[in-house]
């Protein structure tokens, strides 16, 4: 090699062959998961990285064997009614913690966090209890069951969230709401008309991680759907694999392609949102 193709190598080349490997190391899964998903044979023993042939039996044996189409459905209700909710109740505690002085404040705050560093595992039997005798007296709410489920989602609303709407609140000058409440507004047309606006980008960064941790929970929802109907796609999809996770590989990974659709539009639409409040509020600014 000339001494110009060494000095390229030493200075410049070497940061490409690394992007490279990264890029490379990234994209590995996501090939080996759409080439499971087209591998006609759908095992796992079958799978490699560039399949000998391409076809869409594993999609349609998902739709076909399995109620597919009701845990799409159960899971993008569950996770986009539990986020807008959890938006909703962690904005509301946000507000009162970040623009209101009362006794138990700062006690409020560190519960809240505390709270937080105790895993939900250690809940599971309570929960399950819990469930189990308030499906004796309302049945929707109980035991598998969705709204039960949801339910169960939204006790969780508060937490992380509370703590980072609560930052990003703090953030907005308070002489906003002073300059309302001399024009005669009451906290609620001051909450909904002056701070939500301003704080759309964190909304929507919540809710975003909201949706995907919802829609990707399997551990609580394992435990509390049990028919087949009432699953949820990370249930249906573990069920699966469980106990044929050779035979029905082709077929998980089918579903988890299909999985990542309602993440990706999400994703979209809520960044439209994030971009035009952050224009918004450097305007207002």
């Amino acid at each position: 090699m000339s001494a110009r193709t060494i000095a390229w190598v030493r200075h410049t080349g070497w940061r490409h062959s690394v992007g490279v490997l990264a890029v490379a190391f990234s994209l590995f899964p996501i090939v080996f998961v759409v080439s499971a998903a087209l591998n006609p044979l759908g095992s796992l023993s079958s799978t490699g990285l560039i399949p000998d042939s391409a076809g869409l039996g594993n999609f349609a044996g998902l739709f076909r064997e399995t109620d597919f189409a009701h845990w799409y459905l159960n899971s993008v209700l569950i996770a986009g009614i539990a986020a807008a909710a959890g938006v909703f109740l962690s904005i509301l505690a946000a507000y009162a913690f970040s623009r209101m002085r009362f006794r138990g404040r700062r006690a409020g705050l560190v519960s809240l966090l505390l709270i937080q560093m105790f895993p939900q595992f250690l809940s599971v039997v309570t929960i399950y209890l819990i469930f189990a005798g308030l499906g004796d007296y309302y049945p929707a709410l109980g035991l598998d069951s969705p709204w039960g489920l949801m339910l169960l989602y939204l006790g969780g609303a508060l937490g992380v969230n509370t703590w980072l709407m609560k930052g990003f609140l703090d953030t907005v000058p308070k002489e906003l709401d002073e300059s309302a409440v001399i024009d005669g507004a009451s906290h609620a047309q001051i909450f909904f008309r002056v701070t939500l606006p301003l704080v759309a980008p964190i909304l929507a960064v919540t809710a975003l991680l909201g949706f995907i941790t919802t829609i990707n929970e399997v551990l609580l929802a394992n435990v509390f759907l049990r028919s087949d109907g009432a699953k949820t796609l990370a249930v249906g999809l573990y069920g699966l694999v469980a106990e044929k996770r050779n035979a029905n590989f082709g077929m998980f990974c089918a579903g988890s392609l299909l999985t990542a659709i309602p993440t990706v539009v999400v994703f979209q639409v809520l960044q439209r949102y994030i971009v035009s409040g952050l224009t918004a509020g450097a305007v207002k600014g």
